[in-house]
Formats: structure tokens, sequence, C-alpha cells
């Protein structure tokens, strides 16, 4: 079985992927105490919800996924193809600002947190388990098609990974259900993989060139194209448009939304 959900002792329901060696989860809603409109694993740190609120879900996911939240890195996701590689020296303090702008981080240190985040965009995490490197991927279309996942491989080969040792698990988000673009995102993903873009997009009965895109997929070829062995990918059919109960969707309540997270550790 490719992907496993789990349920915490303390609520936390998270999920993982068979391929990925090292501690990893990716958050749906569920598990937290956040109350209304962020109800109830909210683990953003920019809407109106109570510090204490957002500690406490970040506590029960580290319990639940295996990571310390005071040993975690995080950015300011700006929707671009940035890539950073971290160290302890990056360790984010809950409700302090970012000081740095990225969509993928990489690290080779043990027990540091990598986390990314979404409401619907594609969340990946990405490990080398015989080098012991990893990282986390915030994979929106305009990242996506600006090649961050080449610009994440690079990284992770400079820290001594090889493409075919590398594992990847493809997140909860949006799905080719759902996702409707305009023409201009059709063709990003066309430069993007090169042409192998068969399947990949149907017409939008709204018309005025838009179609449904299957954003995940095309990822996935990316990474095969970056030289991933297919049997290492796992793939989320979730969609979280389709499931705004169980995860956070931009398009279904816009900036009311809460946040999920997507986080990987190495460890034993």
């Amino acid at each position: 079985m490719e992907w496993t959900e789990h349920t915490a002792p303390e609520g936390p329901v998270f999920l993982t992927a068979a391929t990925i060696p090292y501690r990893h989860g990716f958050s749906t809603r569920f598990g937290g105490v956040s109350t209304g409109d962020l109800a109830s694993l909210y683990l953003g740190e920019h809407r109106e919800d109570a510090p204490e609120n957002v500690r406490e879900n970040y506590r029960r996911f580290g319990a639940a996924v295996g990571f310390d939240p005071a040993r975690m890195v995080f950015t300011r996701q700006v929707h671009g193809n940035a890539v950073r590689t971290v160290t302890a020296k990056d360790i984010h303090a809950l409700m302090t600002p970012v000081p740095y702008d990225a969509d993928g981080i990489v690290t080779a240190e043990p027990d540091l947190a990598l986390l990314c985040f979404t409401a619907d965009c594609v969340p990946v995490l990405l490990a080398d388990g015989k080098q012991g490197v990893v990282a986390a991927v915030h994979c929106g279309w305009r990242s996506s098609v600006g090649d961050i996942l080449k610009n994440t491989l690079d990284a992770m080969r400079a820290l001594g990974a090889r493409p075919e040792d590398v594992a990847a698990a493809i997140g909860p988000s949006i799905g080719f259900c759902c996702f409707e673009v305009g023409p201009e995102v059709a063709a990003g993903v066309e430069t993007y993989l090169r042409g192998d873009t068969a399947g990949l997009t149907r017409p939008s009965p709204n018309g005025e060139g838009k179609v449904y895109l299957d954003l995940r997929e095309a990822n996935r070829r990316r990474l095969v194209q970056l030289g991933l062995d297919p049997q290492k990918i796992a793939v989320s059919r979730a969609c979280t448009m389709c499931r705004p109960d169980k995860y956070w969707s931009y398009r279904v309540v816009g900036q009311r939304r809460g946040t999920m997270a997507a986080a990987i550790v190495i460890s034993e």
C-alpha cells in the first residue's frame, strides 16, 4: 500500500507514503485545537488564531510525525523556484518573521525537520536514504513550470544525493478533477515537460481556452525525467478541493482557509 492514514493518540490525522524511508507526514485539517474557520489543525502563522493554539497544533503534529518543533525549518513561500540548503542555523521559531524566501528546502542534517505548506498546491517530499539527504518542496503551478524540482535535485546532488536513489511522495492537492487553469498555464507545462503532456489536460466546459490540468502527474513525470525510479514515487489521489472538510482548499474558501504542512526529518 503506497499511502497510510494515521490517527495519532492526541488527534492529528496525517498521511505517510511507503516510498519515504524517514519520518514524515502530510497533515489534514483534523486533530488540532484551533476553532472557527481555522478548525482544527491549523499550521500557519498569518491568520487570526491565538499563538498558543498554533504552538499546540505544532506540538501535536510534531509528536505524531516524530519531530521536535524546536528543530524545524520552513521558509516564506512565494511561488518561485528558489531552493535553499539549510542547517540548524536556519531553525525557525514560531510566530517570528521568516528571514528568507524559497519554495524548496534541502538538508543533510539529522533531526532537523523540513516543512512546506499547501492549501491546494502540490507538496513534494524527497529523500535519499543512502546518502541521508531530504527535501520539502512547494509545487504550485508557477514553481512547477519554473522547474523547482530540478533545482531541488541539483541542491540534493550537491550534498551527495543521486537521483536514482531518491524517493518521492507527492501529497494531497487539488486534483485533475478540479484544477481549472488558463491556456498560459497549459503552455507553461508543455514547455516544462518538453512536450510530454499526453493526457495531462482536458477541455473545460467553461470555454475561453481553459482546461483541467493534472499538476500532480506533471510533477511525477518531471521527477522521472530527472532520473528518479518511477517505482519510488508515490502519488496521492486525494483532492483538496473535493474534500474541504478534510483538507484546506484555497479555491473553496479563499483567504479564510487554513494551512496544511508536509514534514520530513532524517531519522533512524
